[in-house]
């Protein structure tokens, strides 16, 4: 295993091999090479075998020429001219104008090299030292991890609250991370399997709430005085929750979740809060995703940059009280990168069932975005013509709501396994 602590997590400045306890010749170099563009980091991903001549840049063809400390990497009108120290390159790149392409403007770069080094998976042991309220592509990695590595980890709960009961982060759900995963980039998919998920205390906090997407003008007028903080009695031993009050005698049982899990979302976009939702993932709030599901997400980022968090003991469908039994958690993950393969939302694998989440401000929108991943994994995974997977979502397509708790509506259309057993797998 190997251990991170706090005090060494992870900066942009320090992503060399410095960072690990040991840096093994790599198959090939990443480099993250972030441009300002009047202001606004544009990261890219190089791939480039030690002392090659030709690589890529976020998979396009890259020629690199080499002399001495000076380095030129040409692709397509793109022009990168630096100099190199180590595991950093500092220089300037000129790229065509972004409002007339005939012109050239010049722009200041950085570069850094990612240590990852070969060999079998490797377990990680990561202590966050602090948490990020932003799906931002901007923040230093705490870790950097290799396809097929996995991460134990733990989660503060949405008002930024730990296991001991201390305040560490801004309420919002704050997440841990972002983990960088080397060797993704633009257009890859990123597989997380949820290999454990633990609450690490004894209580958790919803409300008396209806949001108001649950509620009519009837219900509304008598909502009034609703919205006051419930505290839930965890029993880890017995593996359920009760409310304290009134309802004491009631209790269910706990489903531990992630209420949230994302990657950060592409240049051009501002960062989302850790309570928004989109294609990159977010604030999904399905309480299909604990302990044995595999949620795949698109990579618009260098290393992806993975975030997690706003864990749940339990949760019903859509998150109706607004806050579920908020908690921290204890996490175990895998991640698995998928070469260039994109997907076109959010997509939800368990032991019995496909789900592709849709996120849009309307429901009906959520449920078009929904149906619309689902079909392109039914057409990626299985082969099959629009009207094939017409016939069978017609036939045994199932809806869930995942929340209705924030600022976009979110459902899942998902399908049973055992319905497509036997169909077979479309030729890699």
């Amino acid at each position: 295993m190997v251990e991170i602590g706090s005090e060494v997590a992870m900066r942009w400045i320090a992503l060399g091999c410095a960072v690990l306890a040991a840096c093994p010749a790599l198959a090939a170099d990443q480099w993250v090479v972030r441009t300002d563009r009047w202001g606004n980091t544009f990261s890219q991903s190089l791939l480039i075998e030690p002392g090659a001549s030709e690589g890529t840049l976020d998979g396009a063809p890259a020629r690199v020429t080499r002399n001495g400390k000076s380095i030129l990497i040409e692709t397509g009108d793109a022009r990168f001219e630096g100099r190199v120290d180590g595991a950093t390159i500092n220089g300037t790149a000129t790229l065509p104008d972004t409002q007339d392409r005939t012109k050239r403007v010049r722009h200041a770069f950085t570069a850094r090299r990612i240590a990852s080094a070969d060999g079998p998976p490797r377990t990680h042991r990561y202590t966050p030292a602090d948490f990020s309220n932003l799906f931002s592509a901007d923040r230093a990695p705490v870790l950097v991890i290799r396809s097929g590595d996995t991460v134990q980890t733990e989660t503060i709960d949405s008002g930024g609250v730990d296991s001991a009961g201390k305040t560490r982060a801004l309420y919002g759900n704050p997440q841990t991370g972002p983990f960088f995963v080397a060797g993704a980039e633009a257009g890859d998919t990123l597989a997380i399997r949820i290999d454990a998920l633990t609450p690490n205390r004894d209580w958790a906090d919803s409300l008396d709430m209806l949001v108001g997407r649950a509620q009519t003008r009837a219900t509304a007028a008598r909502a009034g005085d609703l919205g006051k903080p419930v505290r839930w009695t965890v029993d880890r031993a017995r593996g359920v929750a009760r409310p304290e009050g009134r309802l004491a005698g009631y209790e269910i049982p706990l489903k531990p979740m992630l209420g949230g899990i994302a990657l950060a979302p592409p240049f051009g976009f501002a960062p989302p809060s850790t309570g928004d939702t989109g294609r990159f993932g977010g604030n999904m709030d399905f309480n299909e995703i604990g302990a044995g599901a595999t949620v795949d997400l698109p990579v618009e980022q260098p290393g992806g940059l993975l975030y997690i968090g706003d864990a749940h003991a339990a949760q019903g469908d859509g998150e109706t009280s607004q806050f579920a039994l908020e908690t921290s958690m204890d996490v175990t993950f895998t991640a698995t990168l998928v070469k260039k393969s994109r997907i076109a939302t959010p997509r939800v694998e368990t032991a019995t069932h496909l789900w592709a989440i849709g996120q849009s401000g309307t429901t009906e929108d959520a449920i078009k975005l929904a149906t619309a991943g689902l079909t392109q994994w039914l057409e990626q995974t299985y082969g099959l013509t629009l009207s094939d997977a017409a016939v069978i979502l017609g036939s045994a397509a199932e809806y869930r709501v995942a929340t209705l708790a924030g600022q976009n509506v979110g459902m899942a259309a998902g399908i049973a396994k055992a319905r497509l057993a036997g169909l077979a797998a479309a030729a890699p």
